[in-house]
C-alpha cells in the first residue's frame, strides 16, 4: 500500500486537535479538502486527498500537509464524489483505521472503497465503516446535523453536496459542482454562513487515454462560482480547489471583481492550505 509522507510534519494535525473552538472551525485542506471541529470536539473530514495526482496528467502543485496515519481524532470523513481526489485509499483509509471513523458517501463513492481499492483488505478497516447516503437523507454526527444534497458535476456519475448544521452557524459544501438548478431551493432552506466551491480556470491537461494535452473545465469560472454563491445566498464565500492542479490553477483574488455587484455572497473568504476560519 502507498505511504503518504507530509511535507509538514504533524503540526497541522496537532493543530486540529489541540483546538477549542468557540463555535466551530474548519481547515482548509488544499484540493478540496476540509476539516471541521465543532466547540464539543466533534471532527468532520470532507474529502480529504493527500495523493500526488498522476503524472504527468495530474500534477499535485501544493504541499502534503498531513501524514494520515497522524491523524487520532475523527468522528466521520464525508466523500462528496467518487474521483481519486475526493476518495482515495491511502489519504482516508489510515483515518478510519485510527479512529474507527466512519465513510458516509454515495453508492459510487463507497464503490471505489470498497470494490476498486479494497480498503478492508488494505487496511484495518470493517465494511460497517461505510455507511451509504442519498440525496434527501439527514442524520446526527456528534453535534453536527448533516444534510445530504444535490449537485451538478457533470463528470461525475453520483455527486453530491453537504450542509453540516451546528448551532453556532451552518457550512455548506458542493464538491466540484457547478450551478445547479436546485441551488436555489437549498439556499432558501438553509441560513448558510459559510459556502465551499470549487474554482479554476481551463487548461490543457493530457487526456486520460491518449495523454494528448486536451483543453479541460473541471471547476467553476469566475461568473458560475459567483453565481451558484449568489443562488445558494451564502454569507461568505470559500473558494477551493484553484490551488491543485497543473495547468487549471487559478487567482481566488479576482472574484472580488465579480461578486461586487452582487447580494451574495456578502464576503469572500480566500484562504490556503493550511488556514482556519471560524463559524461563530
Amino acid at each position: 500500500m502507498t505511504q503518504i509522507r507530509s511535507d509538514w510534519g504533524d503540526w497541522l494535525v496537532r493543530d486540529v486537535e489541540a483546538a477549542t473552538p468557540d463555535g466551530v472551525a474548519i481547515w482548509y485542506l488544499g484540493c478540496n479538502g476540509f476539516v471541521v471541529k465543532g466547540r464539543d470536539g466533534t471532527t468532520v473530514f470532507i474529502d480529504p486527498y493527500v495523493g500526488l495526482g498522476d503524472p504527468p496528467r495530474t500534477v499535485r502543485m501544493i504541499p502534503v500537509p498531513f501524514d494520515p496515519e497522524d491523524v487520532s481524532d475523527a468522528d466521520a470523513i464525508l466523500a462528496t464524489h467518487e474521483h481519486t481526489d475526493h476518495v482515495h485509499g491511502p489519504s482516508q483509509a489510515p483515518i478510519l483505521e485510527r479512529t474507527d471513523a466512519t465513510l458516509y458517501g454515495p453508492d459510487e463513492s463507497l464503490a471505489v472503497a470498497r470494490e476498486d481499492e479494497e480498503w478492508t483488505d488494505a487496511w484495518d478497516v470493517a465494511d460497517e465503516q461505510f455507511i451509504e447516503i442519498n440525496e434527501g437523507d439527514s442524520l446526527e454526527i456528534g453535534e453536527f446535523t448533516l444534510h445530504v444534497e444535490d449537485a451538478n458535476d457533470p463528470d461525475a456519475a453520483h455527486p453530491v453536496s453537504y450542509v453540516l448544521e451546528h448551532d453556532a452557524g451552518t457550512f455548506f459544501h458542493a464538491g466540484d459542482s457547478k450551478p445547479s438548478d436546485e441551488f436555489e431551493r437549498i439556499g432558501r432552506e438553509y441560513d448558510i454562513d459559510l459556502g465551499v466551491l470549487a474554482f479554476g480556470t481551463v487548461g490543457m491537461v493530457p487526456d486520460r487515454e491518449t495523454r494528448e494535452p486536451k483543453r479541460t473545465r473541471w471547476y467553476n469560472d469566475e461568473n458560475q462560482i459567483v453565481e451558484a454563491a449568489a443562488a445558494l445566498e451564502v454569507d461568505r464565500l470559500l473558494p477551493s480547489h484553484w490551488d491543485m492542479w497543473r495547468g487549471l490553477t487559478s487567482d481566488p483574488t479576482v472574484l472580488h471583481h465579480h461578486a461586487r455587484s452582487f447580494e451574495y455572497p456578502r464576503r469572500l473568504e480566500i484562504v490556503e492550505i493550511g488556514d482556519r476560519v471560524d463559524v461563530a
